[in-house]
């Protein structure tokens, strides 16, 4: 069967009207931050928080960025190189997630509240929820380990460690690259194939471009979905909700026909219901729905809220 790219809710009417326009809006936002980058060494962010300004301070302004939260004795001998191998780690991510801290001794009511039972404890505002993630100090090792799970969990990418020595030398992508274009061509072609390859090619040179990720996440779902009958594997979902093959299959149709809230809700949904590999089988996909969207498309940052409680 031929996949329809002119019929409502398709891929590439959704990648052409939608998805492009968010994705120029991020590339733009990102040359921005390019001219204008933080000086090398400089120190990160970190939210100073107390019980009056918490609420404020962490919880909603998580439902922007993530926020891992350290709640300590900052006078502790026994946790200062624990945090400050925290602040590097807040470094290195660049502003992908921010760090608080929270003096437990001089706000006890606020400790209280977060049901502490250990000097440090590490907690994560995400989307406005808050959830423990770990008690006790770590080496830098084991730290940089678990919030690289949390975050892989999370489906939120951390940039690699290093410095910024070369961004200044990188020359200026062209406004209109060759391979994007070559990949938009195939998919008005219905050559899926080759879209892929294409995007590949421009995800090999520039692993950040959104365009890319959205593309090439898209022309998977294509790929997926081709010889299905959407009626029929919805109707089939239905009557076998735990099914986790038939339910990836079914949340692919709903979110190629726009059907994108239910698809994300029916991919939570079983998340709650399974366990072991069904799911991980379950979130992995997800992921992989996320990328056919822009990173800040209001349907995926519900989503993320969802699977946050799902897992936490």
């Amino acid at each position: 069967m031929a996949a329809d790219f002119s019929r409502p809710g398709s891929l590439y009417g959704a990648i052409d009207l939608g998805a492009r326009k968010q994705a120029l809006d991020a590339q733009a936002r990102r040359e921005t931050a390019a001219q204008n980058p933080a000086p090398p060494g400089s120190a990160p962010e970190i939210i100073e928080a107390n019980a009056a300004t918490f609420t404020a301070e962490v919880v909603e302004r998580s439902m922007g960025v993530p926020i891992v939260v350290e709640a300590t004795v900052p006078r502790a001998a026994q946790v200062q190189d624990f945090s400050r191998a925290l602040e590097k780690l807040a470094g290195e991510a660049k502003g992908v997630w921010l760090l608080a801290r929270v003096d437990v001794e001089a706000n006890p009511d606020l400790a209280q509240a977060l049901r502490m039972r250990a000097i440090p404890t590490v907690y994560l505002a995400f989307q406005g929820q808050l959830m423990p993630l770990f008690e006790g100090p770590l080496a830098e090792p084991q730290l940089r380990q678990a919030i690289a799970q949390v975050f892989e969990q999370l489906g939120v990418a951390l940039p690699p460690p290093g410095d910024d020595d070369d961004a200044e030398t990188t020359p200026q992508e062209p406004a209109v690259d060759p391979d994007l274009l070559a990949a938009d061509m195939a998919i008005e072609d219905g050559d899926l194939d080759a879209a892929a390859q294409a995007f590949q090619r421009l995800l090999t040179r520039q692993p950040g471009n959104e365009d890319a990720k959205i593309g090439l996440a898209g022309v998977g779902l294509l790929s997926r979905t081709l010889e299905l009958d959407p009626s029929d594997v919805l109707t089939r979902a239905a009557a076998a909700p735990v099914d986790v093959p038939l339910q990836l299959q079914a949340a692919d149709v709903e979110l190629l026909g726009g059907q994108v809230d239910e698809a994300f809700d029916r991919l939570i949904a079983l998340i709650r219901k399974t366990a072991g590999d069904d799911r991980d089988k379950a979130r992995v996909h997800l992921l992989s729905l996320f990328e056919t969207l822009p990173s800040d498309d209001p349907s995926v940052a519900k989503a993320r809220r969802g699977l946050a409680s799902a897992l936490f």
